[in-house]
């Protein structure tokens, strides 16, 4: 349909990039990017464009007509500004822009756009495998464009770009960042030029906003195996330019012929054990960050060797700062993610003391409905060599969530309050708002998590009538 509004137009039109990338893939897509050039067989813009910037203008023309033949439910959006267009149906996204070439300055990768040929078009993409082109015309209707053997580099599994990649990255940087996100989500390796000129180039990365990073680090992250994507920022020196304080954690110290493991593949271990049996992104994230505070908590003791004592406390006081120099979310996803890292180690020490009824309530009452996912962090964090030894720690996980279980039907300790709140303690102890109420709730609180009392409204007011008592204070009958 779209091929026949642009030959009714006179308009050469193709589907180029992404969509045809991963059709050739077989993975999904939704969305799909036309590009137009003024058709070669008549020699002339259609009518009604020469005044709207040539061929700038031609994919705006070309998205009115496909908006109108798809009718009801089409949704059409002109960005005139930057000559583009986009047609919504359903989950259909169509992109349409005109046939352009691009210049870049030194400070800024943003292009000087100039109207192209298809050829110029293809030469502009970032790699090879997103140069790709079928034509919709009828008379070439299925044609595929193949300039730079993108075929050929799908079927090799490679990253590369289609001109001089030292061009390509200090152009637009954040082509670094796409090279190294496409090849951990398709689980390409980069050629050797490209890996090469990226590491010539990392500093150009300096231009880029860090949400445009933060936003290519998700996707990174949203990956099967994201690790892939850590090293090789890792490899190619973008690391410590983007996210110093993970690159903090690589190397091994050795004192006293004793050394600790290197933190950063251990904490990439662990992300990658996390994604294989969870897609949230946060969690994710949490996993990442899980030993961000070791670093600066590092001590080596002569009996207990390396140490990292508070290192969850002293990252989830790192995690504010982290995301907000990165441009991550300062909301409800942040204090997520705070409160697994800050987690991250309760669990590991039930299955290694004696597992309490206590111990465990109070657990339960501080991760709430996020219980479920700190134990899939933790569970991710077993990472020995001994293989032994992670069985039993899985064992004696399944033994702590066994306790969960039973201790929640119960007890009913998730997300709890105490049963008497803290306006009722003032009506009933004829207080003025104080100090006292705030502790007499707590007290109450912990009887319940330490199972002195029953998370019962009744038991809870006796037990504070019994506190009251012994503080001296007036209690009506």
């Amino acid at each position: 349909m779209v091929g026949e509004e642009a030959d009714r137009l006179q308009l050469d039109c193709y589907v180029i990039g992404g969509w045809v990338r991963d059709l050739i893939l077989h993975r999904p897509s939704t969305d799909i990017d036309i590009v137009v050039v003024k058709t070669t067989a008549s020699g002339c813009a259609p009518t009604g464009l020469e005044s709207q910037g040539g061929a700038v203008s031609i994919g705006i023309e070309l998205a009115q007509a496909v908006a109108k033949r798809l009718g009801k439910g089409a949704h059409l959006s002109v960005f005139r500004t930057y000559g583009t267009a986009q047609v919504k149906r359903g989950e259909m996204e169509l992109e349409f822009v005109g046939a352009r070439k691009e210049s870049y300055r030194h400070d800024s990768r943003n292009p000087i756009v100039e109207d192209g040929t298809l050829e110029e078009d293809q030469n502009r993409r970032d790699f090879t495998i997103n140069a790709l082109a079928i034509c919709l015309n009828s008379d070439r209707y299925g044609t595929l464009l193949d300039p730079f053997n993108g075929i050929q580099d799908m079927q090799d599994m490679i990253i590369r770009t289609p001109l001089d990649p030292d061009i390509t990255f200090s152009d637009d940087p954040l082509r670094m960042m796409r090279a190294i996100r496409f090849a951990t989500q398709l689980g390409f390796t980069l050629h050797p030029d490209t890996f090469d000129a990226i590491a010539r180039n990392r500093e150009r990365i300096r231009i880029i906003t860090r949400e445009r990073i933060a936003d290519e680090l998700n996707k990174i992250m949203l990956s099967r195996k994201p690790s892939l994507g850590w090293l090789l920022l890792d490899k190619t020196g973008l690391l410590p330019l983007i996210f110093p304080e993970l690159a903090a954690l690589k190397g091994v110290e050795v004192k006293n012929g004793r050394g600790h493991k290197d933190v950063f593949f251990h904490t990439l271990q662990v992300l990658d054990n996390l994604a294989e049996t969870s897609d949230k992104l946060w969690l994710r994230w949490a996993a990442l960050l899980h030993d961000i505070g070791k670093p600066r908590s590092k001590a080596y003791d002569p009996q207990a060797g390396w140490t990292f004592r508070n290192h969850n406390y002293l990252g989830a006081r790192m995690i504010p700062r982290i995301f907000r120099q990165m441009k991550l979310p300062q909301n409800e996803k942040m204090d997520y993610v705070i409160k697994m890292v800050d987690l991250h180690m309760r669990p590991i020490n039930l299955i290694e003391d004696t597992v309490t009824d206590s111990a465990v309530r109070r657990l339960l009452f501080e991760a709430g409905n996020d219980i479920d996912d700190l134990m899939l962090l933790c569970d991710a964090d077993i990472t020995s060599r001994n293989a032994d030894k992670v069985a039993r720690f899985h064992q004696n996980y399944q033994l702590v969530r066994q306790k969960m279980v039973e201790l929640e039907e119960r007890d009913r300790i998730r997300n709890f309050q105490p049963p008497v709140r803290g306006e009722e303690i003032m009506q009933l102890l004829n207080l003025p708002p104080c100090s006292t109420v705030g502790e007499l709730k707590t007290a109450i609180k912990d009887a319940i998590l330490d199972g002195i009392i029953p998370n019962e409204y009744d038991a809870a007011k006796k037990y504070l009538f019994t506190l009251a008592r012994k503080r001296g204070l007036m209690v009506g009958d």
